[in-house]
């Protein structure tokens, strides 16, 4: 099987499974929206910013390491060191931190969660619990188990679906929905701990590997937590000036318009493992190539996406919350969507900073994009209400895709197919007038109405020779048999 067929078949199954999971999200919402009140959505969204946050304290950045030099790794007692060594220190670092974060729940429950004791003191083992899966999930990207990847990202999912249905229905409420989130999470840790365990078998390693891991891994510590504080510190921002309730208002808004990085993440999951394979093998012809079909392909299915969610923003916010969650924050999904739009080119382009291991860049670039994200989310809330928040958002994603485009193009020239761009941009144009035109309204209208959509977009696409006889032909090989 060629390399270029293998690499679309991982990316094609990341992709179906990552679809899966962003509408296991959608579907969440409803069960939330319609059973508890919008205040206790709100400390839901806060409880999951939360864990997004002290996971990226606790990894140290590690799993990057992990993706990056493993790789290639082929003797399994190098495999044990690598992956037990990282998982204790993980362990280790998560107990202290966790620890610390049950110690200060009284203060947390009071400016975070609304006075919700029983959901702060749940939070430091779903924090800790997190960080461990973090490093399992990691490991099947490194080994390149994509379709094991794929099926326990896809498992935790409903899981934690089935089980906060099961407690919110019961009467549970938002303690019901946070336990479900911990035993769907505990669950998963235990089934692909021995697996993992029954595949390589066990080892107490000396944790040689550590230091040169902790020198690739620590310079983008500062990158993971300025990128959770432009995706997710508004929500303390906007609680902080407006209450919990406006985190309810806002979060499904931006859930909506992130759906765009279900186009970027099966490539961010494949590619680092992928070119970096090549890059080492000075195969430089071939990185160029896949990171120019990725950005191609990326920016076909985005584009669109943007424009249709955009528009599409007040009636399905409508079908899947509330009337009122609705009318507040349609606006915020534009917005979000045309950020995540700028955050997918830029983290394709930024593989090629990681290739050179130039990730100080990186942190660097991600620092003065948080800052830029924190002031102007506190400058703008009080101002502009949740729209100020998404604005931030959309702007601090710009300058995080200008000066990665800047630095990475200037290590490794990659082509850009601008008269593709202009045809995407004209079909999704098309495409927007039959939304305008259909205004569905319902959910069998909405589904309707973007299955009609899609096919008009394709169509002009290729009516417009956006789309090749040999590039549906590549597209095809990943219906083949993958790996």
């Amino acid at each position: 099987m060629s390399e270029n067929k293998l690499l679309v078949q991982r990316i094609g199954l990341i992709s179906l499974m990552n679809l899966l999971t962003n509408l296991g999200g959608i579907v969440l919402l409803p069960i939330l929206t319609k059973n508890i009140p919008v205040e206790e959505y709100g400390i839901w969204a806060q409880v999951n910013v939360t864990v997004g946050l002290i996971s990226v304290l606790i990894l140290l950045g590690l799993p990057h390491s992990m993706i990056r030099f493993m790789a290639a790794t082929k003797e399994r007692e190098d495999i044990q060191e690598s992956f037990y060594s990282v998982l204790l220190l993980v362990a280790l670092v998560g107990t202290l931190i966790s620890l610390l974060l049950f110690h200060l729940s009284e203060p947390l429950a009071v400016y975070l969660f609304d006075n919700n004791l029983a959901v702060t003191k749940i939070l430091p083992v779903i924090v800790f619990v997190e960080s461990l899966n973090a490093v399992l999930f990691n490991f099947f990207r490194a080994s390149q188990r994509i379709k094991l990847y794929s099926l326990f990202v896809f498992i935790s999912m409903y899981l934690s679906i089935a089980l906060a249905y099961y407690f919110v229905t019961a009467g549970w409420g938002i303690l019901g929905a946070v336990i479900g989130l911990l035993l769907s999470k505990a669950v998963i840790f235990v089934i692909m701990f021995f697996l993992i365990l029954a595949e390589i078998g066990h080892r107490v390693p000396n944790f040689g590997k550590i230091p040169e891991y902790l020198a690739f891994s620590l310079p983008l510590i500062p990158s993971g937590l300025s990128d959770w504080v432009i995706n997710s510190s508004d929500r303390y921002i906007i609680g902080i000036f407006l209450g919990t309730a406006y985190v309810g208002y806002y979060s499904p808004g931006y859930l909506l318009g992130n759906i765009i990085m279900m186009f970027i993440t099966p490539a961010a999951c494949i590619l680092p493992v992928v070119l970096s394979k090549h890059y080492d093998e000075n195969k430089m012809e071939m990185v160029e190539t896949i990171l120019s079909r990725s950005l191609r392909y990326f920016l076909a299915l985005a584009l669109p996406s943007v424009f249709g969610l955009s528009l599409l923003s007040w009636p399905i916010l409508s079908v899947l919350s509330t009337t009122e969650i609705a009318d507040q924050g349609y606006m915020i999904t534009p917005f979000v969507a045309v950020g995540m739009l700028f955050f997918g080119v830029a983290s394709i382009l930024a593989n090629i900073i990681g290739l050179v291991k130039k990730t100080k860049f990186s942190a660097f670039i991600w620092i003065m994009a948080a800052a830029l994200n924190v002031g102007l989310t506190v400058f703008l809330v009080p101002r502009l209400n949740i729209l100020g928040a998404a604005l931030a958002t959309l702007l601090a994603f710009l300058f995080v895709l200008a000066s990665t485009a800047y630095y990475a193009l200037g290590l490794f020239p990659v082509r850009f197919d601008y008269r593709f761009i202009l045809k995407c941009l004209f079909a999704s144009l098309v495409m927007s007038l039959m939304i305008v035109f259909l205004s569905p309204k319902g959910l069998l209208e909405i589904l309707g109405a973007i299955a009609v959509c899609a096919g008009i977009y394709f169509l002009v696409l290729w009516l417009l020779k956006g789309i090749d006889c040999d590039e549906v032909k590549f597209i095809k090989n990943m219906f083949g048999r993958g790996s």
